[in-house]
């Protein structure tokens, strides 16, 4: 990611198809210099509908860190529900959200 003026860089997003995942998931980093200024959601939003309408996704998922509020707060927005927690092979433990909350 970066801005529209200058081109300077500010982050990253994406859809990530993690082995240990079922679904494809959407998944968001940015310099904490442009935090809560709206380019998580808009950016996430924009790559779940390039998802859905361009690839053909009928469900896109997300992960968080259980103390990365910032984020779940964004996850919500865009409309995912709280799952339950999940591990990673290599045992760390994230928040799972689905578009049913299941």
């Amino acid at each position: 990611m970066e801005l529209k003026n200058g081109g300077a860089p500010i982050g990253i997003c994406g859809l990530l198809k993690r082995d240990w995942l079922q679904d494809v998931d959407v998944g968001f980093a940015f310099l904490p210099q442009f935090w809560s200024q709206g380019y998580a959601f808009e950016s996430a939003a924009a790559v779940m509908a390039w998802g859905r309408d361009v690839q053909g996704l009928t469900r896109i998922v997300a992960i968080t860190a259980p103390a990365n509020h910032g984020s779940q707060r964004v996850i919500e927005k865009l409309g995912l529900k709280f799952a339950g927690r999940i591990g990673s092979p290599e045992g760390q433990e994230s928040r799972l959200y689905t578009p049913d909350g299941r």
